[in-house]
């Protein structure tokens, strides 16, 4: 949900801060790297939660969109309705990093556009699952990575990692990267053959919670996912906490 607060804050005068405060209801999904499982977990947490609140999927980046568009993924997988999905944001043709296939389609991704298309589809009532490109630390422009989206959005932060062999590298380093940007990590899902060593230590080392085990499906479908959500999926309710709380985006500073 985006709010415009009716109060102004002290240092609003200043050109380079808005006069006006928005607020956000929801969670920012990233990953380990791209095809981790995020668009499939943000399907899950649309079954999971769509009883209890009302959600609304977002994907702001999409490169590759010919071939592969994570919003129609969600739609089906998901079964969600018209209403809970915004078909809104930039959509690239090349499955390349988003900085260089916007450079080759002539185009420039900036933070301020991709929260601006948010902003044009206020819905005060909504929770957003906001799922972003590849890792946090994906370039979108010359200066600007995914990281600095979720920093600008201000909410509360789900990674999905894989549990292969090198996760807990991959995982730490994800966490050590949205920790000095002072996002808030609620928890971790991990995507694959279960594995109890490297769940320890992800959750000793990382000092986060993991909230889910998704499996290999033998068919990923929308019945699978749904069982498995309601089910396994954050048992003890702590992303609906969250999910319910409005949180400030960011303005001018990293």
């Amino acid at each position: 949900m985006i709010l415009v607060s009716l109060w102004r804050k002290r240092w609003s005068s200043t050109p380079e801060w808005p006069c006006e405060e928005f607020m956000l209801r929801g969670l920012f999904i990233t990953g380990t790297d791209t095809g981790v499982g995020k668009t499939v977990v943000a399907a899950a947490l649309m079954h999971r939660y769509r009883e209890k609140l009302k959600l609304r999927y977002w994907k702001p980046i999409q490169t590759g969109i010919e071939q592969d568009d994570d919003t129609a993924t969600v739609r089906t997988l998901g079964e969600c309705s018209d209403e809970e999905i915004l078909d809104s944001g930039v959509r690239l043709n090349r499955p390349l990093s988003p900085h260089l296939a916007a450079k080759l389609a002539g185009q420039r991704i900036m933070v301020e556009q991709v929260y601006g298309i948010l902003n044009a589809h206020d819905d005060p009532r909504a929770s957003w699952i906001i799922e972003g490109a590849g890792g946090v630390l994906v370039p979108i422009n010359e200066s600007e990575q995914i990281v600095d989206l979720a920093h600008k959005l201000g909410l509360p932060v789900l990674v999905v990692v894989s549990t292969r062999l090198g996760t807990i590298n991959h995982t730490l380093l994800t966490i050590e990267a949205l920790r000095r940007r002072a996002l808030i990590i609620v928890g971790i899902v991990m995507v694959g053959e279960p594995d109890s060593h490297n769940r320890q230590a992800i959750e000793s080392h990382g000092a986060v919670s993991v909230l889910g085990e998704m499996p290999k499906f033998p068919e990923i479908n929308a019945k699978n996912i749904r069982e498995w959500a309601l089910a396994e999926l954050d048992t003890d309710n702590t992303l609906a906490d969250h999910l319910r709380l409005a949180h400030h985006a960011r303005h001018g500073f990293k």
